[in-house]
């Protein structure tokens, strides 16, 4: 997807009267791709700017971190002052200031960024008076005052989308996906309490777009990249009481269907008239952080909801034809073989469309990542999002986890598979390429499902190592 943060922040610079070029990292083959950028044009500043809004960021995996590193001391080789905004240099700052950055910005980012770029550009100020900044200050990591959020995010620009080569997305979608996607943002934070969900640049608050803003960035992007389809990459979309409705309306009103995906809650989607009112903006598949088929764990992550919720919303949802899929996390604290069958039990009843399996994540700065800090003697981060490394002391072995995201996988594959076979049987009508392809799978996963149960019974057996 697009770098959306960082576009977020070009636009905040161009509106100033800044020029700014954009390097983008997300389609890059390695760091030295800045090289070119800094070599010809020889900017004074250079700005490392994670995406606030993809999951990746709030990760903090190493291997972006190491990313970081290596950009930072190309741009010190051509003489550039180095500013990182994201999760990972909060937490860190001293290991990026150590490896040759000179500010690091702490939370919300574009207004900081502004006025950190006026203080060294135009002396409008001096850098410790400007809030949200973190500088190094005899060798150690200086605090400015916190950033105030911003509380009318309509009072920002649009997306400088136009500054990255959009038309190599637009390619990439359709040669993978067979449609092309772009992704935009409609609400910034998220007021609930999971005790697992990290919030560094937010913090506990939540503010959205009006209705008539997001709909007109919808027109604007309807005519400027006619995309296939919309990824709202809220952590909530839709929260206000009437605001999706109000959206819908204004979608109407301005011609500005497209077909979109969001992240939601159970709870929220059976308030009111919400499942109808997104279906008629057109919204095509919503994704639930479901995290567990057991009560018990849902109330220990402090996810405020039950899974009867999960079961009734994604009922609701495929009466009105909209796709669902289900966030998964294995492993966490007090989560027994019992609590397991429950979430497998729970996949197979509900049929989302598409399950995300991850395995629980402690990240600075929450109730879950203080209760396993102790813990956390060796590896702390992943090096990538395909880890699944238990980074504290889990009921089983790293294996049995890694065992169970592939065992979760081939039964899923193997029940829609059964159900797509189901529904052509009873309607051929309904055929299509990609039920057909459901339907084949059930052979490839089967005796995937075998040896991996098998497998899995054997890591079930074996003792952590700290144990």
């Amino acid at each position: 997807m697009l770098p959306l943060g960082t576009l977020y922040g070009a636009a905040v610079l161009q509106q100033e009267g800044y020029r700014v070029k954009v390097a983008d990292s997300m389609l890059a083959r390695s760091e030295d791709h800045i090289i070119p950028y800094l070599a010809k044009d020889r900017s004074p500043i250079l700005v490392i700017y994670d995406d606030d809004f993809n999951y990746l960021t709030k990760m903090c995996l190493q291997r972006m971190r190491q990313a970081a590193f290596t950009m930072t001391k190309i741009a010190k080789h051509y003489g550039c002052t180095v500013i990182i905004h994201g999760s990972d240099p909060i937490d860190h700052a001293q290991s990026y200031f150590d490896n040759g950055a000179d500010y690091v910005i702490k939370g919300e980012a574009e207004i900081t960024l502004l006025e950190l770029v006026n203080a060294l550009l135009k002396n409008e100020t001096t850098v410790e008076s400007i809030p949200g900044i973190i500088y190094p200050s005899d060798g150690k990591p200086k605090y400015t005052t916190p950033r105030p959020v911003v509380k009318k995010p309509d009072l920002l620009p649009f997306p400088a989308r136009e500054l990255i080569d959009w038309n190599s997305y637009r390619s990439k979608w359709i040669s993978r996906h067979g449609y092309f996607s772009l992704n935009l943002v409609t609400t910034r934070g998220c007021p609930f309490h999971c005790n697992w969900c990290a919030k560094p640049l937010y913090g506990q608050v939540y503010h959205s777009r009006s209705p008539q803003n997001v709909a007109a960035e919808f027109a604007h992007l309807k005519q400027e990249y006619a995309p296939d389809h919309i990824w709202i990459c809220d952590d909530i979309f839709g929260l206000k009481p009437g605001w999706i409705a109000s959206f819908a309306d204004e979608i109407a009103r301005r011609d500005a269907h497209i077909p979109f995906k969001c992240l939601s809650r159970a709870d929220l989607l059976l308030r009111g008239d919400t499942i109808p009112a997104l279906k008629r903006a057109g919204c095509e598949s919503i994704w639930l952080g479901a995290e567990s088929g057991s009560q018990k764990i849902l109330d220990a992550m402090e996810k405020g909801m039950h899974v009867e919720q999960i079961y009734e919303a994604t009922r609701k949802l495929k009466e009105v034809g909209i796709r669902s899929g289900f966030f998964i996390q294995y492993g966490y604290p007090g989560e027994t073989r019992e609590d397991i069958s429950k979430t497998l039990r729970m996949i197979t009843d509900c049929k989302p469309d598409q399950i995300g399996i991850s395995v629980s994540y402690p990240l600075p700065g929450t109730k879950f990542y203080d209760s396993v800090k102790d813990q956390l003697t060796g590896k702390t981060n992943w090096e990538d999002s395909q880890d699944l490394a238990m980074l504290y002391h889990g009921t089983y072995v790293p294996d049995f986890y890694r065992k169970l995201h592939k065992v979760t996988h081939s039964r899923h594959r193997i029940t829609m598979g059964f159900s797509d076979a189901k529904s052509i049987l009873a309607k051929p009508s309904r055929l299509s390429r990609k039920k057909l392809r459901s339907v084949a799978t059930i052979g490839y996963h089967i005796p995937r499902l075998l040896l991996n149960s098998v497998s899995l019974k054997y890591y079930q057996k074996q003792q952590p190592a700290h144990e």
